[in-house]
């Protein structure tokens, strides 16, 4: 049985970074430097459902190399657990896009669109439920990578095994002679 704990590991925290940069390209609403519109909003979906379908990909290569090596459960469980807060923001970004949608749509159309407070405060809501459930897909990846962490299994097995700590050495004092007064060599006899 092959020990893949730190491929898993490692594939867990790239996966989490790629996370966290499509978080860190969310729109804000109401942003005057960064209007938002449908196609700030598309590629950002587009982002989302890319990484998406790398988790099922990541749980379909470990499901199939469990039955093989046994080893890739708990790497399998972290990309399986995933899955649910990535799809709460793939969600929350369309919600995004079909308000913007329906807004452009009227515009279009020359029907008075909904108050711009309202649409602002709906992208407000959308974006800000997509950025948490990013923030917690990541979050859940690399408490996974953490768990399964070949450093961490390691140092829980040192500490288990080790009934005492070991005391630090310290260093000795300075042999200094107590009869030589200060300034003053002492000679011995």
């Amino acid at each position: 049985m092959k020990d893949t704990s730190f491929s898993d590991a490692a594939d867990l925290r790239a996966t989490a970074s790629s996370f966290d940069a499509v978080r860190g390209e969310l729109p804000t609403a109401g942003d005057p430097d960064r209007p938002l519109d449908n196609v700030t909003v598309g590629r950002q979906l587009s982002a989302v459902g890319t990484l998406l379908a790398e988790l099922a990909d990541e749980v379909l290569f470990r499901a199939t190399h469990q039955r093989r090596d046994g080893h890739t459960g708990p790497a399998l469980m972290g990309f399986a657990a995933a899955v649910k807060p990535a799809c709460q923001a793939a969600s929350a970004l369309a919600a995004a896009a079909r308000r913007l949608a329906a807004r452009d749509h009227a515009k279009h159309l020359g029907d008075e669109p909904a108050p711009e407070e309202y649409d602002r405060l709906v992208m407000s809501n959308a974006l800000g439920i997509a950025d948490e459930a990013l923030r917690e897909t990541s979050e859940d990846l690399r408490t996974a990578a953490a768990a399964i962490s070949p450093s961490t299994a390691r140092a829980e097995a040192a500490r288990s095994r080790s009934t005492t700590a070991a005391p630090s050495p310290t260093p000795s004092p300075p042999a200094v002679s107590p009869a030589a007064p200060p300034g003053r060599l002492a000679r011995g006899r």
